[in-house]
């Protein structure tokens, strides 16, 4: 763990370092425009998995070249967090634009315990029981512009799981991943933060084979659709979304997927999970002041591939409100709180950026 939280730590430094030394040479004036806006947020929120959590995301938008005023800014951050059932995650994100965003590219880091809870189908009766996974997860990707609006470019991911169960209702495991990506992106969004119109459509095809170090051949497609309509004199934004998680071959119970997070949020029991999802929601992004704001979003999924067949293909609802504040002076990025609630389940949600 000790290394991965120290090459995070370097990860994030350099990127600071790169922003600072961008904005050194400036003797124009006595105060040189920044290149780079940094702001550190708290983290509080409340999970039925996982209980209470708290921590820090020190976060900090930047230009990888000042003279490009093309490209979106660049976006940098770690969150360090710790919640009251004795899980932890410590990560790094970030996202890239170069060359006048003919490059984009991801870079993401995490470490962490987690402490949660599954579902499973006993022969008297269905309940929940407790797991334990120790986690690595490093992801790079690169895209680069084909043609207008159109980005083509690969991944690769790796992830290590130590799980245990409660009551050893399945046996322990110690499992881990190796994913190759070809990743597919078309977005005409007028901003990549806070986009007000437009539209994003991404579709990653990620293979797991057995060639290159993995267990068994298994592979994921992943995809979304989003829209966004400006409103009331382009104050406000409607936002829609469709997105699609399907797992072929042998999906591990690690990479499963379950009803919650950004598709659909009111979930946090971890019960509904399976091989695949499928989701669709709106959300009204209302701003009543320059640096805040409240969103209103409803949505309905459903999964297949459940250890419990009897979840599959059935539909889940969920709904909910939250607030939204501006985390920059200068750039339109949100941070912000979300309540929700599914059948039978409700979830709080922390956002850094929207939910889509």
């Amino acid at each position: 763990m000790h290394k991965i939280a120290t090459i995070v730590l370097l990860l994030f430094v350099s990127f600071g370092s790169l922003a600072q030394s961008q904005i050194a040479d400036s003797t124009a004036s006595a105060k040189p425009k920044k290149n780079y806006d940094f702001n550190v947020m708290p983290y509080i929120s409340y999970n039925r998995t996982l209980d209470f959590m708290f921590g820090a995301i020190p976060m900090m938008m930047y230009r990888t070249d000042k003279n490009d005023t093309i490209s979106p800014k660049s976006l940098s951050g770690m969150s360090a967090i710790y919640t009251t059932n004795k899980s932890y995650f410590i990560c790094s994100f970030n996202k890239l634009h170069f060359d006048e965003d003919k490059w984009r590219a991801q870079v993401f880091l995490m470490t962490g315990n987690k402490n949660a809870q599954f579902f499973m189908d006993d022969f008297d009766s269905g309940e929940f029981y407790d797991y334990g996974t120790k986690t690595t997860l490093i992801s790079v990707s690169g895209l680069r512009k084909i043609f207008k609006s159109f980005y083509t470019g690969l991944g690769y991911s790796y992830a290590h799981y130590d799980t245990t169960y409660q009551d050893d209702v399945q046996p322990a495991s110690s499992t881990h991943t190796n994913g190759l990506q070809l990743i597919m992106l078309y977005d005409t969004r007028d901003a990549v933060y806070y986009p007000t119109t437009g539209n994003k459509i991404r579709a990653r095809w990620i293979s797991y084979p057995e060639w290159f170090g993995n267990a068994v051949d298994a592979n994921k497609i992943i995809s979304e659709y989003n829209t966004y309509y400006p409103m009331r004199d382009k104050k406000d934004v409607l936002a829609a979304r469709f997105a699609g998680k399907f797992g072929l071959g042998n999906i591990a119970f690690e990479q499963q997927v379950t009803i919650g997070g950004n598709d659909i949020r009111g979930y946090s029991e971890g019960k509904y999970r399976g091989d695949g999802l499928m989701a669709i929601q709106g959300e009204y992004r209302y701003n009543f002041q320059k640096r805040m704001g409240v969103v209103g979003f409803a949505g309905v999924a459903t999964i297949y591939g459940s250890d419990t067949p009897s979840f599959d293909w059935k539909l889940y609802p969920g709904a909910g409100v939250g607030y939204r504040y501006r985390a920059f002076k200068n750039e339109k990025f949100n941070v912000g709180l979300d309540g929700a609630v599914g059948k039978g389940d409700w979830g709080i949600y922390f956002r850094i950026g929207e939910a889509f």
